[in-house]
């Protein structure tokens, strides 16, 4: 019986209005002289495991072209992004359609999360590889945290909280049938794990670390060089 795939998918299409930069944030420069997005690559792609990797750009993106990965021998193809992440991973799969099976994963990772390990990617898939839907790297809480609406505040308990990070993983065909439902519904969404919920179905965590941060101010980004410098994202 031929080995499952696992495909990449990488949402690369957001402007970074948060970051108020004059390139999008995944384009910014680190320290090391790779952009967000290439430091993100270079991570991702020494993982034996990973066949092929699809990049979402914007329409009008003129800076991957550029990037040392656009000839990249594992790229299979560059897809449109759209108005909202789902969408954009929508178009991924979509471009997977010729190559991946039901039973394929697909990992979906943020462009903006250059500090992610390998090794907890490469464990991410090794704890889901009988899972029959999929799941996702994640953190739990440490901090005390507090819901607070018009009647006051309070306190949740943070043994049950954890912080969702990237990759998630999910297989090809219940990925597609999850995007399509909330697609289909106009629901609200802002990971694939909120989409896998809506079919009614259960994601398993993974630990991460800490260090996975997704970049969205000029603090993270300095942050991001912190770790990467000291090699700190690799423990």
């Amino acid at each position: 019986m031929a080995k499952n795939q696992h495909f990449l998918i990488v949402p690369a299409s957001g402007i970074g209005a948060r970051m108020k930069g004059k390139i999008p944030k995944q384009y910014l420069k680190l320290n090391n002289g790779l952009s967000v997005l290439e430091q993100t690559l270079e991570t991702l792609m020494k993982i034996e495991k990973i066949s092929g990797f699809v990049i979402v750009l914007a329409e009008q993106d003129k800076y991957f072209s550029h990037s040392k990965f656009a000839q990249n021998s594992k790229l299979l193809s560059i897809a449109i992004g759209g108005k909202r992440r789902f969408d954009s991973v929508l178009a991924g799969l979509n471009s997977l359609k010729s190559v991946a099976k039901n039973d394929d994963w697909v990992l979906v990772h943020d462009a903006v999360r250059p500090c992610v390990a390998a090794a907890d990617v490469e464990n991410l898939i090794t704890q889901l590889e009988q899972n029959p839907t999929g799941g996702l790297l994640a953190t739990k809480v440490t901090d005390t945290i507090k819901q607070a609406d018009n009647s006051g505040q309070i306190t949740l308990d943070r043994s049950k909280l954890w912080q969702a990070q990237t990759p998630q993983m999910y297989r090809f065909g219940v990925l597609f049938e999850a995007l399509e439902n909330v697609a289909k519904n106009d629901f609200s969404v802002t990971d694939e794990a909120g989409a896998i919920e809506y079919l009614g179905l259960k994601s398993l965590l993974v630990e991460g670390c800490k260090s996975n941060l997704k970049i969205t101010t000029a603090a993270d980004l300095a942050l991001a060089n912190f770790y990467l410098s000291a090699n700190y994202y690799e423990n």
